[in-house]
């Protein structure tokens, strides 16, 4: 008799939803390149997650070398695989240093935003910025291109991956591109930045 009581209880429990899934789609900057990848900022968002007891997972499907191409044609399969809530867009920055489109960028980027929006998520795009030695007009141009799209899409933005430290060399890897580890919570203040506006709190 006390067994069916407990059975009956637990059966009559409700079942506990599953984490909500923010999925973070970019490039080497995000995917820990030249670091233990349990040390970078995606690692971070997660631990921060937990402690603010805030029920989000995260799945990082950042690739080192990703173009926002490659993150178009990825886009579909990474939303039907993990279905998030949340989806951060940090790419961009390979576009730029390898001199691509721009106009193709922008494609890109919108494309992604607008299939991760249609799947029924809340996007965060974040700034992306490219080094002086490319020149003012290019730079800008390239600046221009994430405003546009947080202008016009109704998402979250948020500063540049690397605001606030990236004229710090002793912050980098001897490549001059990568964070390294002790700069890796400096990112994960300017992603939450933006992040935090789309969180439930409770």
């Amino acid at each position: 008799m006390l067994l069916r009581c407990l059975l009956a209880l637990v059966l009559a429990a409700p079942a506990l939803a599953p984490a909500a899934t923010i999925l973070v789609f970019g490039d080497s900057l995000s995917s820990a390149y030249g670091i233990e990848r349990n040390r970078g900022w995606a690692t971070l968002l997660q631990q921060r997650l937990d402690e603010k007891r805030l029920d989000y997972k995260i799945v990082n499907a950042s690739i080192s070398g990703e173009t926002t191409a490659g993150g178009a044609s990825r886009m579909a399969g990474a939303l039907a695989s993990s279905r998030p809530a949340i989806v951060i867009i940090a790419l961009g920055a390979n576009d730029g240093l390898r001199g691509l489109s721009l106009e193709a960028m922008r494609a890109n980027l919108e494309a992604m935003v607008r299939s991760s929006r249609k799947s029924g998520a809340k996007v965060l795009l974040v700034g992306m910025r490219l080094p002086p030695n490319f020149g003012p007009e290019y730079g800008e141009k390239f600046q221009q291109v994430f405003r546009d799209i947080a202008g016009r899409e109704p998402i979250a933005s948020g500063p540049f991956l690397l605001e606030g430290f990236a004229e710090k060399p002793e912050l980098f890897q001897p490549d001059g591109i990568h964070p390294t580890v002790s700069a890796q919570a400096l990112v994960l203040e300017n992603v939450w930045k933006g992040l935090a506006p789309l969180l439930k709190v409770r």
